[in-house]
């Protein structure tokens, strides 16, 4: 499981140069985020932009926002992968 998840971040970090200890640290700050509030997820997802110097067009913004306050995250990669990079 250990080598799941070093080959899990350093896939991570190679796509999007966000490095694991920010990751966890992401991760600690929105534990007991709420989820259905718009503007916490929007934020998150503005910061989790900036942390991969991405930048991120309104409209993908809008979607993944809405995705994720109306719990429609889809749950596999490739879908995933989808709504990122449309």
């Amino acid at each position: 499981m250990s080598n799941f998840k070093d080959n899990l971040f350093n896939n991570i970090q190679k796509k999007s140069n966000i490095k694991q200890d920010d990751i966890y640290k992401v991760a600690d700050s929105v534990k007991h985020a709420n989820f259905s509030d718009e503007k916490t997820v929007r934020n998150l997802v503005r910061q989790l932009a900036r942390m991969a110097n991405k930048p991120i067009s309104k409209e993908k913004e809008d979607k993944i926002v809405q995705s994720i306050t109306k719990n429609n995250m889809p749950m596999d990669m490739q879908s995933l992968n989808k709504l990122f990079k449309k």
